[in-house]
């Protein structure tokens, strides 16, 4: 059945029609390459954007929202508007026990200290942690470990340093594990080392201590800075928070209508938002590419169908010598299939050279906005197979047009 595929005479209809008038051919390739090309690099550079987000959300737990303690708005049982609201450990544990939903609270301190190694120096944000902050807020480990549980019990006086504390602070190559640092006068010993990797978003993560050793160095007694809530993938963030928020001011004496009490910050809301921005931008990618692609194709089909009308004599001639209908559309759908492959192909092809190119100027360093711009073997045959499907069906219409003039007709035409 596709014996004819391999046929040089096959072949060599189709170049005699592209050769004959060469120009207008590749005009007609423009719309098909165009609609491939769009479609190829609109795709791989929402892929590249949704690859940054990922990078820059890739170490928390999205599902999460944060809360911390400001200022009153309200009086409210015999408390002045203006009352200073602070969180404590016991509000983080009340949180956890009673808003349903809810699968870790991380109760967090925050503190600007200078720090001291040798004759070098530098000013950076000290935060006190538990071990449960690398499970909800991922640290990617160069050198050593993260807190441990041990930590905590003992109150030991270790600290796990980011890369550019290393470089502030350190000779290059030189492995920071066991060395010492001191935080205001106070010895620490480096237990490791992570990579910068949240970006400008949150609170700055310099310097990790156990957060009991905190409370002591800071005589900062029960109180917390703020408290990371994660919730369960099958529970709403935003749900989760305002139940927090309304537990909070229960056990704080807060007026149940002031809504600025506590600051808040749902990475959760905010994720979803981007998700659906990216869902949104993939579909209208889709629409406009196959849209391109379709008015290209039936540029293909106009084009085709005026080369039919040239070619009349000749398809009057096979006729006359004994070709079949289905020979002749056979020829034509061929030929509009090659165009439409040819055009698409070379569509991927630049398509391509624009996603390298995107990489190499706007997918470099830790801000970079598209990262690995880039689109699968799948959507690249999806879209092959896309073009076959239109070329052919676009191929119908002068296939039929040139098998249903009479050869006799035809054979009169001039």
């Amino acid at each position: 059945m596709f014996r004819f595929l391999f046929d040089r005479d096959t072949w060599q209809e189709v170049y005699d029609s592209f050769s004959k008038n060469k120009l207008r051919s590749v005009l007609t390739m423009v719309g098909v390459w165009w609609g491939i090309l769009l479609l190829i690099g609109l795709l791989g550079s929402a892929r590249g954007v949704e690859n940054s987000f990922n990078r820059l959300f890739g170490s928390f737990a999205t599902n999460s929202v944060f809360i911390w303690g400001q200022n009153t708005s309200k009086p409210f049982k015999g408390f002045q508007e203006g009352k200073r609201v602070r969180l404590s450990l016991s509000d983080a544990k009340k949180v956890e026990d009673n808003i349903d939903g809810i699968e870790f609270v991380v109760p967090r301190n925050r503190n600007q200290a200078t720090v001291v190694r040798n004759f070098l120096s530098g000013s950076f944000a000290i935060n006190g942690d538990y071990p449960l902050l690398d499970k909800v807020q991922k640290k990617k480990l160069i050198y050593g470990r993260f807190i441990n549980q041990n930590d905590i019990d003992d109150n030991k006086k270790v600290a796990v340093i980011s890369e550019e504390v290393y470089k502030q602070l350190f000779e290059k190559d030189k492995n920071p594990i066991g060395e010492y640092i001191e935080v205001n006068q106070i010895s620490f010993k480096v237990i490791g080392m992570f990579e910068n990797g949240n970006g400008n978003m949150g609170p700055s993560s310099d310097i990790h201590i156990p957060f009991t050793t905190f409370q002591q160095v800071y005589n900062q007694g029960d109180s917390i800075g703020w408290m990371m809530i994660t919730g369960k993938p099958e529970y709403s963030i935003e749900q989760i928070e305002t139940d927090a928020k309304l537990l909070l001011k229960n056990l704080n004496r807060i007026h149940p209508e002031d809504n600025r009490a506590f600051g808040s910050f749902n990475l959760g809301k905010e994720f979803a938002k981007i998700k659906g921005f990216l869902i949104g931008m993939q579909f209208l990618t889709w629409f406009v590419g196959i849209a391109t692609l379709i008015a290209g194709v039936f540029a293909i089909g106009n084009i085709l169908l005026i080369t039919v009308k040239e070619r009349t004599k000749e398809i009057g001639v096979r006729r006359a010598l004994g070709a079949t209908p289905f020979e002749i559309k056979r020829q034509i759908v061929l030929e509009a299939v090659f165009i439409t492959l040819v055009a698409g192909l070379f569509g991927i092809i630049t398509g391509g050279w624009i996603l390298i190119a995107l990489d190499h100027f706007f997918g470099q360093g830790t801000e970079a906005v598209i990262v690995n711009a880039s689109v699968s073997i799948a959507i690249v045959f999806i879209a092959l197979i896309i073009l076959v499907i239109l070329g052919t069906l676009i191929g119908l219409i002068p296939a039929f047009k040139a098998t249903s003039v009479k050869p006799i007709q035809a054979l009169r035409e001039e």
